[in-house]
């Protein structure tokens, strides 16, 4: 939200340099995960790049929420047209948004694309906030990390990383969250296996970090605009802020080692 503290470049005492040596895995068949640096210097060589973020943008909490149901599988321009949509009908709160018959909530977030399906996502949050919660947001927070993880996941149609990404932005919970671009770093610098589960990327940073909510804030977005404006589909490798931390060769020696060791 725009009212998060930044988080300035960050100074630990812990050592640096090759933290990890196996990275975050999973079929054995691949080849050995390259060592990889401490994530702090990660973080340090994004943010002297693009500095801080300001993300998520959303001017409440339940925005947030809102939001991080819309981005599934869609960019975020088309959920800023979405959520512009409810705002202009007066919808961005629990009770107004539940009000909205279900073809209108539908009608309403259209540009998020998969509308009917992501409407009925909302719903169903919405229904377990009020049943459970009194439509309150502020309620709801204050269940411990861990239950309200596995509370939000138990809600149809929310998946790791949309808990985690309303753990963190709108509950401001400690909780770092990896996605797609997340993963593309990481296995394209051989420091993740293809296969590696949601939950081995996640700890690939949150083992070796404090457990701050602004650093994972400040973090996540950052990778996104990693893999917005460098690690893309067709990577421009060469005046990306991790160059330094390719395998000679680029990420196509790590790829063409993956291919040959899972077949």
């Amino acid at each position: 939200m725009n009212g998060h503290r930044r988080f300035a470049p960050f100074v630990t005492n812990r050592r640096r340099g090759q933290g990890q040596k196996s990275g975050v895995g999973g079929n054995p068949a691949y080849p050995r995960l390259r060592p990889s640096p401490h994530p702090i210097a990660l973080y340090e060589a994004l943010y002297r790049r693009w500095g801080p973020q300001g993300w998520w943008p959303a001017k409440t909490p339940f925005e947030t929420v809102v939001g991080a149901i819309l981005t599934q599988n869609t960019a975020w321009t088309n959920v800023e047209r979405a959520i512009a949509n409810l705002r202009s009908a007066d919808a961005l709160s629990p009770d107004a948004l539940r009000a909205l018959p279900p073809e209108r909530l539908a009608e309403l977030i259209r540009p998020a694309g998969y509308f009917n399906v992501k409407a009925r996502r909302l719903r169903a949050f919405l229904d377990r906030l009020f049943a459970e919660f009194g439509g309150s947001l502020d309620r709801l927070f204050k269940v411990p990390t861990d239950s309200l993880r596995r509370l939000l996941l138990s809600i149809h149609g929310i998946g790791p990383e949309t808990a985690d990404s309303i753990l963190l932005y709108a509950a401001e919970r400690p909780v770092f969250v990896a996605d797609a671009y997340t993963r593309r770093a990481l296995v394209r610098h051989g420091w993740a296996a293809p296969d590696a589960s949601y939950d081995a990327l996640t700890q690939f940073f949150s083992r070796r970090l404090p457990r701050d909510t602004a650093l994972f804030n400040e973090y996540h977005a950052l990778i996104v605009q990693l893999g917005k404006e460098q690690c893309r589909s067709q990577p421009l490798c060469d005046t990306c802020p991790w160059q330094r931390w390719l395998p000679r060769g680029g990420p196509r020696v790590i790829s063409r080692a993956f291919s040959a060791r899972s077949r």
